[in-house]
């Protein structure tokens, strides 16, 4: 029987892709990294943003599919850090876990190659030259290989849309499960104004709690400012998204005050902030991103001081779509979380998925049933209430 070593070095060959994982360095200047993601929202610009802003236990790096003339014609992002696989678990599984990790401190805990985006969805790199079902193709069948060099024990293709599954399938036929993470929403906003949306998509209980909610405001003077420079605002927002963050049960990245600075100095076209002011006070803003007829709505920054008496959530709802409706846009889409609310204002989930498995075959097999058990969307109760939610899986 031939070495399966010699077989896979000879395929590697005389394909007519390769995979090498690179630096920044190694790519600025390059066309294809240039040209990566010009579509959507979060194009390379935010992925070097991401690199220089957001440091803390990720190291960054990019596969770079190379032809076997050299010449580069696609980059794909991905991410190295420790990862607690288990951080999902529902309550009633922590006091156990807690128990083990008194004696293993590092049990089930990781170094992961993360192919996708640190702070947002996944998305496949792609060009005129190999599309995004070619890069797939190629990196499923040497990404294995790739986290060995990177001594990477788990593989995970970090929170990529539903629509990419059919593309993603073949590394599910290598050996990855797919699993849902937290879901982004949507919600349709085609409609003339805020008011017309609650009369057209609200039932007359939602309208009545929203109508509530919004009389605490009675009497404020409260200023919106729509910019997409932060940068003067920065020491007043930042604390605020602080506040949110630390407020929150599950804790993704972590944002920095040079994360929002560099978005409004390099994403002008692409970064919308939403500011709201009290007596010349910042008590809320948003982060959103323009794509398409779609406003995504990324970061919310609360005073707490205020923001409870104030219903300030549901207000700078209501300002954010009457401005959104204003400028065009279709759709209003939301990061995951919050869930409650979101589904009382008649949102769809908008589902992401995990493609995750252990490097070594023999974990992993039990690894794939183990995991649509330990992922948070199974615990989130609020999720079961959405129409959509099959989708999800």
């Amino acid at each position: 029987m031939a070495d399966t070593t010699s077989v896979a070095d000879a395929a590697a060959a005389t394909a007519p892709f390769r995979v090498k994982i690179v630096t920044r360095d190694e790519i600025a200047g390059c066309p294809a990294w240039a040209a990566s993601f010009a579509d959507l929202r979060k194009d390379h610009r935010y992925y070097e943003i991401l690199e220089d802003t957001l440091r803390e236990r990720v190291e960054y790096r990019y596969f770079a599919i190379i032809d076997r003339a050299g010449c580069l014609h696609a980059v794909q992002p991905f991410f190295l850090l420790d990862q607690d696989i288990l951080e999902g678990l529902g309550a009633q599984w922590q006091p156990l876990l807690a128990r083990i990790r008194g004696v293993v401190p590092g049990f089930l805990k990781m170094r992961t190659l993360m192919v996708g985006c640190f702070a947002g969805e996944g998305h496949l790199a792609g060009s005129s030259t190999v599309p995004s079902g070619k890069i797939a193709e190629i990196l499923c069948g040497e990404i294995v290989t790739l986290a060995r060099s990177c001594r990477a024990q788990l593989i995970v293709l970090k929170e990529f849309p539903a629509r990419y599954r059919p593309v993603l399938d073949c590394f599910v036929r290598r050996g990855f499960a797919r699993a849902p993470s937290m879901p982004m929403t949507a919600l349709n906003i085609e409609h003339d104004d805020f008011d017309a949306y609650m009369q057209n998509a609200l039932p007359r209980s939602a309208r009545w709690q929203l109508r509530k909610k919004f009389k605490a405001t009675d009497g404020e003077t409260i200023a919106l400012t729509v910019t997409d420079d932060a940068r003067d605002a920065v020491d007043e927002i930042y604390p605020l998204y602080l506040q949110v963050f630390d407020r929150s049960k599950f804790r993704f990245e972590k944002l920095t005050a040079d994360y929002l600075r560099r978005l409004g100095s390099d994403m002008k076209d692409k970064v919308r902030f939403f500011i709201w002011r009290r007596g010349g006070k910042v008590i809320a803003f948003s982060l959103c991103m323009v794509e398409g007829d779609s406003l995504f709505w990324e970061y919310v920054g609360l005073d707490y001081a205020v923001a409870l008496d104030l219903h300030l959530y549901y207000y700078t709802i209501r300002d954010m779509m009457n401005w959104a409706i204003a400028n065009g846009y279709r759709w209003l889409r939301s990061t995951g979380l919050s869930y409650e609310p979101k589904f009382r204002m008649r949102h769809d989930l908008d589902p992401l998925d995990l493609y995750v498995r252990l490097r070594s075959p023999l974990p992993n097999a039990i690894f794939r049933l183990l995991l649509p058990w330990i992922v948070p969307a199974r615990y989130d109760k609020t999720l079961r209430k959405f129409a959509n939610y099959r989708e999800v899986w």
